[in-house]
Parts: structure tokens; sequence; C-alpha cells
């Protein structure tokens, strides 16, 4: 018999408990879990649930900077010497997530060389995705920046199998993501359910179709 193979590592699970230096918090909709300008003394991992990622000019501009969900981290920015929060994170539904203090999680990426991979895996592929949206900010229409939003939202593309978006990411929040008008994100909206792209009950669905706008020239 040869040697027993090591089983996979599971996030979830390691993460999965409150202990030293980490808390599960459960959140209700709208609750802000730190804000601009605050010590940034943790990092935080959402097991279910989202959160939207703000930033705000010196003007009182508001603008999205990004909408995560199960199995993200933020907060990240703690580990690179970051003192103060760049960005307020407001969950946009009720959800659970854990909160590690700095001290905890440089512990765990030292100690753990699973976990230090997959997170390493995660900050590169959050690298690209940012690099990505640089480039639909750039050359992209709005049309085509929202169905790319929606279909990320939907999480097409990942391993995981694509999901509803749940209903409460209004238009006005899209509109931010994208860069564009409210009117705009309404518009298109409309277009793609008429098209049979997306659909509505209760919920938002996302079809794969939608990659027809993202791939259109």
């Amino acid at each position: 018999m040869g040697p027993k193979q090591k089983p996979d590592f599971d996030i979830n699970l390691f993460l999965g408990s409150a202990g030293e230096k980490r808390t599960i918090l459960n959140c209700r909709k709208k609750r802000v879990l730190f804000s601009e300008g605050d010590p940034a003394d943790s990092i935080f991992y959402i097991q279910k649930g989202r959160v939207k990622l703000t930033v705000t000019s010196e003007h009182g501009k508001k603008a999205v900077t990004g909408v995560l969900g199960n199995g993200d981290f933020f907060g990240e920015g703690c580990l690179a010497g970051q003192p103060v929060r760049m960005s307020t994170a407001i969950a946009l539904a009720e959800s659970s997530i854990l909160r590690l203090e700095k001290a905890g999680m440089v512990r765990l990426l030292h100690e753990e060389p699973a976990f230090a991979g997959l997170f390493l895996k995660y900050l590169l592929t959050r690298n690209i995705r940012i690099e990505e949206d640089l480039v639909d900010q750039l050359f992209n229409s709005s049309e085509k920046r929202l169905a790319r939003m929606l279909l990320l939202l939907a999480n097409f593309g990942k391993e995981a199998k694509p999901e509803a978006i749940v209903s409460k990411i209004s238009q006005a929040t899209l509109a931010e993501m994208i860069g564009t008008t409210r009117s705009r994100v309404s518009f298109f909206m409309n277009k793609f359910r008429k098209l049979g792209f997306i659909e509505y009950n209760g919920e938002l669905k996302v079809h794969s179709s939608l990659l027809t706008i993202v791939l259109h020239d």
C-alpha cells in the first residue's frame, strides 16, 4: 500500500469557528464593518453574505470599489503596514463574517503553509480582477461593463456553481460600480430582460447568454 494521500485543505472548515484572535460576526444588512480612517488592525473573511466597499473623495463623492461575496477576504491592507482603513465596508445583506486580528492572521500565514498558499492565490486572483476592472473602465461601453459586472456577481467563470444575485444590490449601487448613471443602468437592465439574458422573480437571475454582450464587438 502506498502512502496515504493528504486530504485537500478546507479553508471554510479551518476558518469556520471562533477562537483565539478570531470572532464570528453575524451582521444585519447595512452594518458597517469599518469606516475610512478607522485603525487597520484586522482582516475579514466572508463565510456567507455580501459586503460593499466604498471610498469617498475630498468633495464627498462616493464610489463603490467592490462587492464581495462568499469566500472573499477584505481589510488585508493591514498586513502590508496600512495604518488606517482606506475604504468603508458595509454588509449588503445578512452575513456571517469572520474577523481575524492582524497578529493572529500573521501567525496563521507563518504556521499553516496550506492556508498561506490559498491566501496568496486569492490575492493574486483579486489583483488580476482589479487589472481587468481597470481595462473594462478604460475601453468598454457602460453596457458591456454592466453585463460583465452582473456575470461576476453571479459567479460565472468561477468553479462554484453560478448563483442568483441578491436583489438587494440596487441599480444605484451598480451604477456606482461601473461608473455610469442609474438611468443608464435601468435602460440596460430592461434591455437585458427583454432579450432573455436576465430575469426577475423576487431575485435577479443571470443567464450565461449575457456573455454575448461582453463578447460582442
